[in-house]
């Protein structure tokens, strides 16, 4: 299997890592427009809340989010981890730790991004609460 040229790899991984950042940022900042932005229309959310399987679309997690006043405004200790990108062609994924989730949650989350007609999307994202 060839390897990617170096600087097409890393720039790719810069990509990805881009959008996960402009996800936690929105996330933090409670902008849902700009999360609804980083996610493709067509996006799955499956994971855990406790013992609460979720199965669907990003629409419930943006409505939450929506809902509460942002986390830059109440200063929550919101902290998010890049622990892990993988990227090869047009297919990525990368695995986030966050903490001080709205003050106390913890999750892992597991994205996978697809790079749509030059532009990288995140296609799934599965959670579960630490």
């Amino acid at each position: 299997m060839p390897v990617p040229e170096t600087s097409t790899h890393e720039e790719t991984v810069a990509a990805v890592r881009e959008v996960i950042g402009r996800y936690t940022d929105a996330t933090y900042r409670a902008d849902v427009e700009a999360l609804r932005d980083v996610f493709h229309p067509q996006a799955l959310m499956v994971g855990y809340l406790g013992e609460q399987l979720i199965v669907g679309g990003p629409e419930p997690f943006l409505a939450d989010i929506g809902s509460r006043p942002a986390m830059a405004e109440t200063q929550a200790p919101y902290e998010a981890t890049i622990v892990a990108v993988h990227a090869w062609g047009r297919t990525a994924s990368a695995i986030v730790e966050e903490s001080g989730f709205f003050g106390s949650g913890r999750f892992v989350d597991h994205f996978h991004l697809l790079d749509v007609q030059g532009e990288w999307k995140i296609v799934s994202k599965t959670f579960e609460t630490l």
